[in-house]
């Protein structure tokens, strides 16, 4: 799938463009705490909010200091929702912004299903308003739709009328990154039931990038329904969040190749930002060096050719290894109906994220799903990726770790 002396061209070229700044880390780590501070606010669609373009994602935390660090320097979008450390993500909000509800937005999200009924979905909702200690939220999601008959739910529309009645929510959105999102994203802007959406978006999902690598890359985008559908979102004036960004966020294996104020992390942001359809990111911060680090790259601009240089081999790296979020290409592929797309998601929490707490949680939430690899002899899956990515071998590798 890649071609590798296109892969050992790229290596040349790069020993000059990246090499040589192993021993920068330390310092480009200082220069980030250092120019650490929000920089720009975006109007976030019709909602009319004015949020930090990068913006607090809690699943991998539950530490109050952690939300108070971000806080200070600026961030003022807080996303959380009721199954992120089973609840303590959003104990570690309402505990650290006490006092400063008047100065943030609130986020938070519930799993409403196709047969959910209004009355479950509202109890979800007033469980993570009591763990937020607040009255009301700013936008609720119905989280990691990839069904559109969940959107189709009419408990779910009245539920939002009644809590938007009620004072405990502002406005409604829907959250998804796996095959079918372009289908459920299409629904909820046709049929506006959504004022936000939050969308897994990254530099290795947009056309254009690969386009301009064709002489090592044999595919062509693999999600080519993602810009139409972010174009589509901000012509009906929806607020559009990305989440994702960091292609599986493995940034220790860049930091050999990075250099004071240009980290990987802060070219994957740029390109996110750059995209006019985009207004904000949310990105997971689990200690004060993510956000410094990642708080530093707010409002710097475009990708310089510096920053290209880092997303390219990162991308190298990872090629035939990492599972872009709503690609579609292994649906329906496994006889056992394996769902293979969130199998690979869970191993990449564990293997990549290195959060075993989140992997464990979201594998047992399929049912243990990949237990039907251990054995099976047909390997039907094979081949079914276009980007390379073994599937046989990383479900039955899941099935080990997590199951």
């Amino acid at each position: 799938m890649v071609d590798r002396r296109g892969f050992l061209g790229f290596g040349a070229g790069a020993a000059i463009g990246l090499g040589g700044f192993g021993a920068a880390l330390s310092n480009s780590r200082a220069s980030d705490s250092a120019n650490a501070r929000i920089r720009r606010y975006v109007r976030l669609g019709r909602t009319g909010l004015r949020v930090s373009d990068i913006s607090l994602g809690s699943s991998g935390n539950s530490d109050p200091e952690v939300v108070a660090r971000a806080y200070d320097l600026g961030v003022n979008l807080f996303d959380s929702a009721e199954s992120y450390r089973w609840g303590g993500a959003e104990k570690a909000i309402g505990e650290a912004l006490k006092g400063r509800r008047d100065k943030v937005y609130l986020t938070s999200k519930t799993k409403a299903g196709a047969s959910e009924s209004r009355s479950e979905i509202m109890a979800s909702l007033e469980d993570s308003l009591r763990r937020l200690q607040t009255d009301y939220v700013d936008i609720y999601f119905n989280h990691s739709v990839n069904d559109v008959d969940r959107l189709r739910n009419d408990e779910w529309l009245e539920f939002v009328e009644l809590a938007r009645r009620q004072g405990k929510i502002r406005f409604s959105g829907v959250s998804g990154h796996g095959s079918q999102l372009a289908a459920c994203i299409d629904y909820a802007i046709d049929n506006d039931i959504a004022d936000v959406i939050l969308v897994a978006y990254n530099f290795a999902q947009d056309p254009d990038f690969y386009d301009k690598l064709r002489h090592v890359f044999h595919w062509s985008s693999i999600q080519p329904e993602l810009p139409r559908l972010l174009a589509k979102a901000k012509s009906k004036d929806v607020g559009v969040l990305a989440m994702k960004t960091l292609m599986g966020a493995r940034l220790n294996d860049m930091r050999p190749y990075e250099r004071p104020g240009a980290t990987f992390s802060h070219a994957a942001f740029r390109w996110v930002l750059s995209n006019p359809n985009v207004d904000a990111l949310l990105i997971s911060m689990s200690d004060r060096d993510d956000i410094d680090e990642y708080v530093a790259a707010s409002g710097t601009g475009e990708n310089s050719a510096y920053d290209r240089q880092l997303l390219e081999r990162y991308a190298y790296m990872r090629a035939g290894n990492y599972c872009q979020p709503g690609c579609n290409a292994c649906v329906n592929v496994c006889p056992n109906g394996v769902e293979i797309a969130e199998v690979l998601r869970t191993r990449m929490y564990d293997v990549d994220y290195g959060d075993r707490a989140l992997a464990n949680d979201e594998y047992a939430a399929l049912g243990d799903a990949a237990s039907a690899c251990a054995g099976c002899t047909t390997q039907e899956c094979l081949g079914a990726c276009p980007i390379g990515v073994p599937i046989a071998e990383f479900t039955r590798d899941a099935a080990r770790r997590l199951g």
